[in-house]
Parts: C-alpha cells; structure tokens; sequence
C-alpha cells in the first residue's frame, strides 16, 4: 500500500469546509502549496489555527475560506502587520483567538497527548487572559503559585511540509523545527507534503530526523518548491523580496484579487507556479550544498 496521492486529491478527500486546519512550519517549511490548493478548490469556513499565521492565512481570508482564526503572533515576518487578517478582524468579519507562541504549542502538546489541558507557567502576557476566555488560572494542587492552563488542540486536519518522505509517510526534516511534530500527532488528519520522495531505506538509515512516522499520516504528496515564498533548509531560501511586495499587493483589495486570479486560480498546480516564477527567480533562491557530518549508527 502506498499513501502517495496528488495534493489536489489529498485536499478534495480529507478538507472538508467547516474544519479546523493546521498549517505548520515556523519560518520554513511552511505549507503554501497546500494553502494554494484550498483556494483552488475554494474550501469554506475553515477555522485555520497556526503559529505565526504569515502570509498563507492573509491569502487564506482573502480568498474566503476562513470564519475564524486561532493564532499566536500575527505579522508579516520581518515586514509588519497581516493586514487582510488584521482588517477582517477588526471589521468584526472574521473569529479571532490569540495565544502565545508558548501557549498554542502547548495547546497542540495537550492534543498530541490526549489530555484535555496543560498547564504553563505565568507568563507577561496577561492580558491575553482578559481578552481570551480559553487562558485560565488555576491553583497548582501542590500548593505552589496559580498555573495557566489551556485546553487542547485537535485540529481536523494538519498539513505539514517535509524535505523527504517515503511513499507511506515517514519523514525526515531538518533545520528550524516548528510544532510540524506536535500538530501532525494533534490532528485527526495529516496530509503531508514533501520536497522529494525517498526509498524507505534512505529514511531508514537515519531514524532520529524521523518526525513524523507513517502511522499517523494519511496522505504523501510530491510538491517540489511548496513552501515558497518561505523556505526548504537545503533546496531553496527565503523569497524575502515576496515578503516585501506582498506589504504592497495586500494594500488594496483589487490588487489581492489580481495576485490570486494570477498566481493561484490561474495556474494548475505547484510545478505551473514554480514554472511561472521563471528562471531569474529560481536562480536567485538556489542554495548552496552544506552537508552535515556523517554519523555511524553502528550495528543494528
């Protein structure tokens, strides 16, 4: 049996509008491909949760799929606000939860391990508690100072982008680790999508970058260059002047929409766009080879 499926099929059979959709990845790996083929199909009234929202959710609401928002810091990396997610809230147009970075991981760890709630310490963001009715205190039953708690995070579906996966799912990815771990054992679905798709020997022959095992996963699909314009540590960097332009193209709600009827309705799938982006554009995010050391696991 292989789980190998096209991303567009993964999307039809297992996001379903109305779902709770995590999308991980911080900084890298993050999810666009599969961000794009939700628009595509033009799924509805997802609550998308992640960490750091970037500019996959600010497409997201823009394209109308989304009636709420579950986040922890929400910008533009390194270039300021969402503003799609930012004005939709404040218009009252979209459903909102915030969290810190350190309480939704902990929401997704309470998820991943079946409880219904876990505990974190007091932090300085009080005042998310009076704007967030799911952040609550509790007294610690050890008679030490109150505990934060919040609940659970079991996300319909996590997609999580991956450098290399064998065709059933196992996969290996390196360089910042985000929560991709913690969402995909959350989830209830995991479609997971991969820069290259490996022999099971080759995942095999380093088993300690093996985060996400085949058995929680349930669909693999090849999608080369997914997560532009973040990044894939070792295939491509960071489009940082994307990042910049989209500032300017989510300013105005004609320009949103001309970006979208280009750049995602218009084109098929992931290779289309890739195609598209052309080549002065791929050359400028090639990457140097950087290999780490070898590592001798020994007789096993």
């Amino acid at each position: 049996m292989t789980k190998l499926i096209t991303l567009s099929q993964a999307i039809s059979d297992f996001v379903n509008d109305g779902d709770t959709l995590y999308a991980a990845g911080f900084t890298h790996l993050i999810p666009f491909a599969a961000g794009h083929e939700i628009i595509r199909q033009r799924k509805k009234n997802l609550t998308l949760a992640r960490a750091t929202p970037d500019l996959i959710y600010d497409q997201m609401v823009a394209a109308g799929c989304a009636k709420k928002v579950i986040f922890s810091y929400m910008g533009n990396p390194g270039v300021g606000s969402l503003r799609i997610v930012r004005t939709a809230i404040e218009k009252g147009e979209l459903e909102w939860e915030e969290y810190s970075h350190f309480g939704m991981i902990t929401r997704l760890q309470a998820g991943a391990s079946g409880l219904p709630f876990l505990p974190m310490n007091q932090t300085g963001a009080a005042d998310l508690e009076k704007s967030n009715p799911q952040i609550k205190r509790i007294p610690d039953p050890y008679g030490g100072k109150d505990v934060i708690v919040v609940p659970a995070l079991n996300p319909d579906v996590a997609i999580v982008h991956v450098q290399r996966a064998d065709k059933n799912g196992n996969a290996h990815l390196w360089g910042i680790i985000g929560e991709q771990k913690e969402a995909a054992f959350a989830a209830k679905k995991v479609i997971l999508t991969a820069e290259e798709i490996v022999d099971e020997s080759v995942i095999r022959s380093d088993p300690n970058r093996t985060m996400i095992p085949s058995n929680i996963v349930d669909a693999v699909c090849h999608v080369p260059f997914a997560s532009h314009p973040s990044y894939s540590q070792g295939y491509y960097d960071r489009d940082n002047e994307f990042y910049l332009a989209w500032d300017k193209i989510s300013e105005a709600k004609e320009s949103v929409e001309a970006y979208l009827n280009e750049w995602v309705y218009g084109v098929k799938d992931r290779e289309e766009y890739y195609q598209k982006l052309g080549a002065k554009v791929q050359d400028r995010l090639k990457v140097e080879a950087k290999y780490s050391e070898r590592i001798n696991y020994g007789k096993y």
